[in-house]
């Protein structure tokens, strides 16, 4: 049987965080956590846990949170986990089969993170698969019998344990605070958090959020060091930062810029939601459908779902043909099955 070592960064989790360790404490051999500045009762919370609660000043970067936390473990893996998780009955039972069975040679575990959309803000998807078991000590392994070489990519198991998340409120306003802080102190985004900064504003951004990205995702669609899908997501964030703003010139700009390479759900929905702003129903619907059915979304499934379908109900409604918004009405019914997040 492998040990395992819990690791947590925490900030004002009083309501929560006991909730969080007594679906999991049992099933680990040591409980570590971060505290990055809490004003509340979650230092006297995680101490009836474990006496390795230590206080780490937060620096606005959650990996180097992680790193001191995770740099403090002693057991044979880490859990890593955050105070909104919540270990089911059925689940737990499953990590404890998995803590027995763990074969020495995987190095991560990833389980199902589930309830992702209740505030939804970077995931299209309320059920997806995360790394959250991780092997404290990587061996190194050489591989083939000539041009020999260190094996480099890790192990990865993909177990059947599904870990919910249930947040008290949306986190949204913080992340994309964070994102803004760090690129206005010059921190170019890799591609990985570029995608997810776009993502988190079309999914969870308001007007604040748009204008003040802006500029940054200016820069990502000028910029010669980017490939074409970072330079589609960031004309995406920057065609709506300008139609919130009411500037048309940009607005046909960079949707024009999309449009010219291989149009997205995202760009169409912006169109509609253009011209319906206009109330020319006819042209957002035609805009609205093509984002439906003759594209394909590139960072949030809403614009080739709900969002465009419910832009064509209110086109169709407007345009005084409620036959052909009820149809529409239907498809959205046959689609909320999938889960898809609602906004406008």
């Amino acid at each position: 049987m492998v040990t395992i070592s819990l690791c947590m960064i925490v900030k004002n989790e009083e309501k929560i965080l006991e909730r969080c360790l007594d679906s999991v404490a049992d099933l680990v051999d040591e409980i570590v956590i971060a505290d990055t500045g809490s004003t509340d009762a979650t230092r006297e919370i995680a101490k009836r846990y474990t006496e390795k609660v230590y206080d780490f000043p937060w620096t606005d970067d959650f990996s180097a949170a992680r790193n001191f936390v995770f740099s403090r473990a002693t057991q044979e893996y880490i859990y890593s986990a955050d105070a909104d998780e919540v270990v089911s009955p059925e689940n737990r039972e499953r990590f404890r089969r998995l803590k027995e069975t763990l074969l020495p040679e995987i190095e991560i575990v990833q389980m199902k993170y589930a309830n992702q959309l209740q505030f939804g803000t970077v995931y299209n998807f309320d059920e997806e698969y995360r790394p959250k078991l991780f092997k404290r000590k990587r061996d190194f392994v050489w591989e083939a019998p000539i041009h020999e070489t260190v094996r480099l990519e890790p192990v990865v198991y993909d177990s059947d344990i599904v870990i919910t998340h249930l947040p008290g409120e949306s986190h949204a306003k913080r992340d994309l605070a964070n994102f803004h802080k760090h690129c206005q102190e010059g921190y170019r985004l890799p591609k990985r958090l570029l995608g997810l900064y776009a993502r988190e504003l079309l999914l969870a951004g308001d007007e604040e959020d748009f204008l003040q990205a802006a500029e940054t995702f200016m820069e990502a669609a000028a910029d010669n060091g980017r490939d074409g899908e970072e330079m589609a997501q960031a004309c995406c964030v920057v065609a709506k930062a300008a139609r919130l703003a009411g500037d048309t010139v940009n607005f046909f700009k960079y949707a024009c810029k999309v449009i010219a390479q291989e149009a997205c759900s995202e760009i169409c929905c912006e169109m509609g939601h253009f011209y319906e702003a206009l109330s020319d129903w006819e042209e957002a619907a035609v805009w609205y459908y093509n984002a439906v059915y003759e594209t394909q979304p590139i960072l949030a499934l809403q614009a080739g779902g709900r969002e465009s379908l419910e832009g064509l109900i209110r086109c169709y409604e407007a345009y005084g043909c409620p036959e052909q918004a009820e149809i529409y009405r239907e498809e959205l019914r046959n689609r909320g099955a999938a889960g898809e997040g609602a906004g406008r």
